[in-house]
């Protein structure tokens, strides 16, 4: 392709509006798509709980140690092109996930995913600030389009979750083609949502003019970046607590991930009926993210404060999660429903806990730091991930799955002594045109 096919007319800020907003969309479909069936297509190819635990822990410390090399290679190679390599990582991940039989192929793919995943962070959005500020100059309004790209990544995480849980189930139970059974049909949709994310990018994403680092420069980077975001969060006491808040909602949100779908299995004696339920659970579970970011500020008024808030936030997620560990014991109807209210009230209180915990690290984060501890506290939620992955797998398979999901709301509870007293200090504010990271979906973690 033409290194100017893209950039054949000058965009509008509308019309950059539009295209981020269609390139978070499509970013975010894979995953929707994925999310019900991963688990599910895991256990049936004979793996167990702690195995999927495993594969999960190693991509969240594939993602870990590529998140800051790959935000720097961005700088080397442009937006346009990184975000495209994404999604050839992605349909690479997507295809050899659909196929895969056992644990060495599946561990295989999710490096993949995870090579995807640390590219996509954060190009896009980089694109769109960088052509709002060619179109509108440096104080351009970058709100409505940071919120409408952030609106069309849930609306593809619920839309792709529905279709990805309903389409095994509208094939056969016996239906095979090879390697292919009904639960890989939506890692196939996911890769065609990749392979059209490819083409749109290179089509639809004209790079701003910018100056770009060398590839030494990046690599001479990388460790600084590393040690000052580390510098930057252990500076101010509040900071680092806040940061490490990060490590428990990685716990919580992997432990979600790993053993609602196969609690959801024994419930109902079948992987694709398991997979529509969970689909229908998490798209209710991404609308009560979005219902608790938007309660978010009202939750601070009530309790008079944004940690107070927080806290009631987080109370609401350990609740949940006791729910889900006392509701082990029953099956049918009864179990299925106590399953679902735990999880979509999760999601509810990780709204609200998530956005006030974002909004007290940016009044203490200065504006030349602030992307840095973004980086940081991104590590910390797949650190406390991976830790969970390979930790609380094992436990369910020892000591059973409700052990696992009590410790998890002891986890989560135990946050609650992190967030910060303080008022904010003399840290300066980023200046209003600014961007502020649009934080990833809540339960998008893998």
């Amino acid at each position: 392709m033409p290194a100017d096919l893209a950039t054949t007319a000058p965009l509008t800020a509308r019309a950059a509006a539009g295209r981020y907003a269609l390139i978070s969309f499509l970013a975010w479909l894979p995953a929707g798509l994925m999310g019900a069936p991963m688990v599910l297509l895991m256990l049936q190819r004979g793996m167990d709980v702690a195995s999927v635990g495993l594969v999960m822990a190693i991509h969240s410390i594939a993602v870990v140690s590529l998140e800051l090399p790959t935000g720097g290679l961005a700088d080397v190679i442009g937006r346009r092109t990184t975000i495209a390599a994404s999604a050839v990582f992605a349909l690479a991940s997507l295809l050899l996930m659909g196929l895969a039989t056992g644990f060495g192929l599946f561990a295989i793919a999710f490096v993949l995913k995870a090579v995807s995943r640390a590219l996509a962070s954060g190009p896009a959005q980089a694109w769109y600030v960088d052509t709002m500020h060619t179109i509108d100059g440096p104080d351009a309004n970058l709100k409505p389009g940071l919120a409408r790209g952030a609106s069309m990544s849930s609306i593809a995480l619920c839309g792709g979750t529905l279709v990805g849980g309903i389409v095994p189930l509208a094939l056969p139970s016996s239906w095979s083609f090879g390697p292919l059974v009904p639960l890989s049909v939506p890692m196939l949709l996911a890769a065609a949502a990749a392979a059209v994310q490819f083409v749109v990018t290179l089509v639809a994403m004209p790079e701003p003019p910018r100056r770009r680092a060398s590839f030494a420069h990046v690599l001479r980077g990388v460790p600084i970046a590393i040690t000052g975001g580390l510098r930057s969060g252990l500076r101010e006491r509040a900071i680092t607590r806040l940061l490490l808040v990060a490590g428990g909602v990685g716990v919580v949100l992997t432990s979600i991930e790993i053993f609602t779908p196969s609690r959801l299995q024994d419930l109902t004696g079948q992987p694709e009926s398991a997979g529509m339920i969970y689909a229908v659970v998490g798209a209710i579970g991404y609308a009560g993210s979005a219902l608790g970011s938007a309660l978010a500020p009202l939750a601070a008024r009530v309790a008079r404060g944004s940690r107070r808030g927080a806290i009631i936030g987080t109370c609401v997620t350990a609740v949940s999660l006791s729910i889900l560990a006392a509701s082990t014991p029953l099956g049918g109807t009864l179990g299925i429903v106590l399953a679902g209210l735990g999880y979509v009230t999760l999601y509810l209180g990780c709204g609200i806990s998530e956005l006030l915990r974002g909004e007290m690290l940016h009044q203490r984060a200065t504006s030349a730091e602030r992307t840095t501890l973004l980086s940081v506290d991104s590590l910390l939620l797949q650190a406390g991930g991976a830790v969970a992955a390979a930790g609380l797998g094992w436990v369910a398979m020892h000591l059973g799955l409700a052990t696992a999901w009590w410790i998890t709301a002891a986890t989560i509870l135990a946050t609650v002594v992190l967030f910060p007293r303080t008022k904010p200090s003399r840290r300066t504010p980023a200046p209003t045109a600014a961007p502020q990271a649009a934080p990833e979906p809540v339960g998008a973690q893998a």
